[in-house]
């Protein structure tokens, strides 16, 4: 079943169909996306990762379901480190908050396609050199240990060479024109500064998917299971800067939480071939326990501020 070449193809046609509803009905002008929207789409995307692993339990077994639900919460929580990121991307080129859900679209199609790439590569690659997990193990732990202790997150968009390159070598308006890519003036076509902040939205996601991707390795090769995942977690990412645009500052213990999570990925990759190897279940209830508690801490962090600077 998970190795059918309909299945694939269904997949791909939901995943269209999901889509074109998205941008042609839904959405087919700019505006900002109020938080009530913004969860709705939200809890409907998780609704359909959760409904898409009740399919895979009935038709592949439970193992297989096991590892879909714990690859798409690790590839989910590790996207959240993403919404940090964009949200600075945003703030530097001053994009208004109509226009954003416009470059998250077109930013997350590309990084399907990239991640596709990715994941095919990656399985190839491990199945031909089977040593590589022990790598990509010890990398993982590495990146969680940086990641818990990275307090501050520095993005510079002009030291990106990529952004650089675009501006010194393509024609472009000094302005924004709405919500589009390029515009037509005086003759010719030019791209506006909106295109570059898509661009560094690619590019940037490009480099997250260094570590999200190599995690879920640790729970299957089975590249279905990996790529639908990476879909479910990266389309429901754009609902989800939304509801929490407003508060992302609030969770100060998340991302030590999602490096802990990395760094328990690399050691079940690690221990995968010995006495010690760690179960699906198992491992998605740590990472479920980590995120919720990480969660929970940073709110409750926030509230004893909030208390403390308003004591009366």
């Amino acid at each position: 079943m998970i190795s059918s070449v309909w299945l694939w193809v269904g997949f791909a046609l939901f995943i269209l169909a999901m889509v074109a509803l998205d941008l042609g009905v839904f959405h087919r002008r700019s505006h900002a996306v109020r938080f009530k929207e913004a969860l709705g789409w939200t809890a409907t995307w998780v609704t359909l990762a959760l409904l898409f692993g009740v399919g895979v339990w009935q038709f592949a077994g439970q193992e297989m379901a096991l590892e879909f639900y714990t690859a798409w919460l690790i590839e989910y929580s590790l996207s959240v480190d993403n919404l940090f990121v964009f949200a600075l991307i945003f703030s530097y080129f001053a994009v208004p908050p109509a226009w954003q859900r416009k470059v998250l679209f077109w930013g997350i199609l590309g990084a399907l396609i990239m991640r596709l790439v990715i994941i095919g590569a990656g399985v190839a690659l491990i199945i031909r050199f089977s040593w590589l997990l022990y790598l990509v193990g010890v990398f993982l732990i590495f990146t969680g240990i940086r990641m818990a202790f990275r307090r501050i997150e520095q993005i510079r968009p002009e030291r990106n060479p990529i952004v650089r390159w675009f501006r010194n070598r393509v024609p472009m308006t000094r302005e924004y024109h709405e919500d589009h890519f390029v515009v037509r003036r005086g003759g010719r076509w030019l791209t506006t500064p909106l295109l570059v902040v898509l661009v560094c939205v690619e590019t940037t996601d490009l480099l997250f998917a260094t570590d999200s991707i190599p995690a879920i390795f640790a729970v299957t090769l089975n590249p279905f299971i990996l790529y639908s995942s990476n879909v479910f977690a990266i389309l429901g990412l754009r609902s989800l800067y939304f509801v929490l645009a407003g508060a992302i500052n609030l969770f100060d213990y998340l991302k030590p939480g999602l490096g802990l999570v990395l760094a328990f990925v690399g050691v079940k990759m690690l221990l995968a071939h010995t006495a010690w190897r760690i179960a699906t279940l198992p491992a998605l209830l740590i990472v479920a326990m980590v995120i919720v508690v990480s969660i929970a801490a940073s709110l409750f962090s926030s509230h004893r501020k909030r208390g403390s600077r308003f004591p009366g």
